[in-house]
C-alpha cells in the first residue's frame, strides 16, 4: 500500500504542476481538495522558507500526513527584490495574475531591457506530523518582458522569460518548464528525501 503524500495547496495550476514532477515517485499524491476543509494558514512570514515551513508544520499536525507545502515568488533585481513574498498580494487584497502582471508591467515601464533581470525563488517544505520538517530551495533567472506571452502557466509566467530561452514560461512546453524551473529545480532536491521515507527513513 502506498503512503500518502499531502500537497498542502489548493491552487489547481500549481498542483498539476507538482503532481506532474513528482508522478514518478510511490507515494499516492492528494491535496487539501481530497480533505474535510481545514482552517487557512497565515502566509504573513518575511521569507519563503517561514511561509513554506508554517504551512508544511501546521498542516502535517492536522491531518496526521506527511505534507509537501512550498512558497514561492518572483524577485526583481530593479525594485529591490519585490514582489518577493508577497507575489501572489502584489496588488492587494483583491490581487489575481492579471492585477499583479499589470502592476508589474507599470512598475518596470521605463526600465531598459539591461535592468529587468528577475528570478523565481520556490521554497519547499516536507514536514512529518511529529514536527521534523526539512526545507530545500530552487531558483530560476531570468528577465521580465515588456508584454505577456502565453497562455498555459500562472502567476507571472506570461512575464518571465528564462535565462538561455526566448519564450516565456508560460510558452514552453511543461515538461521544459518543469526541468528548468525554481519549483522543478527544488522538487528534484527534496525526491531523494521522499524516496528515503518511502524505505523507512525519516524527514530529516
Amino acid at each position: 500500500m502506498k503512503k500518502k503524500l499531502l500537497i498542502a495547496s489548493r491552487n489547481q495550476k500549481k498542483k498539476k504542476e507538482l503532481q506532474q514532477i513528482l508522478c514518478d515517485l510511490n507515494f499516492e499524491l492528494i491535496t487539501l481538495d481530497d480533505l474535510p476543509p481545514l482552517p487557512e494558514v497565515e502566509e504573513d512570514g518575511m521569507t519563503f522558507t517561514e511561509n513554506a515551513v508554517k504551512k508544511a508544520v501546521t498542516v502535517a499536525r492536522q491531518t496526521g500526513l506527511l505534507t509537501l507545502a512550498d512558497d514561492s515568488g518572483l524577485s526583481v533585481d530593479a525594485l529591490q527584490g519585490a514582489p518577493g513574498v508577497f507575489s501572489a498580494r502584489y496588488s492587494g487584497p483583491e490581487a489575481n495574475d492579471e492585477k499583479n502582471n499589470r502592476k508589474l508591467l507599470l512598475a518596470l515601464e521605463d526600465i531598459p531591457d539591461v535592468d529587468r533581470t528577475a528570478r523565481f525563488v520556490c521554497v519547499i517544505a516536507l514536514a512529518s506530523p511529529d514536527g521534523q520538517v526539512q526545507t530545500v530551495e530552487g531558483s530560476c533567472e531570468g528577465r521580465i518582458d515588456h508584454i505577456l506571452k502565453g497562455n498555459a502557466g500562472f502567476g507571472y509566467d506570461p512575464l518571465f522569460i528564462p535565462e538561455g530561452f526566448e519564450m516565456s514560461f508560460a510558452q514552453l512546453e511543461p515538461s521544459i518548464k518543469n526541468t528548468i524551473s525554481h519549483r522543478g529545480k527544488a522538487l528534484a532536491l527534496i525526491k531523494p528525501v521522499l524516496e528515503s521515507i518511502n524505505m523507512g527513513g525519516e524527514v530529516c
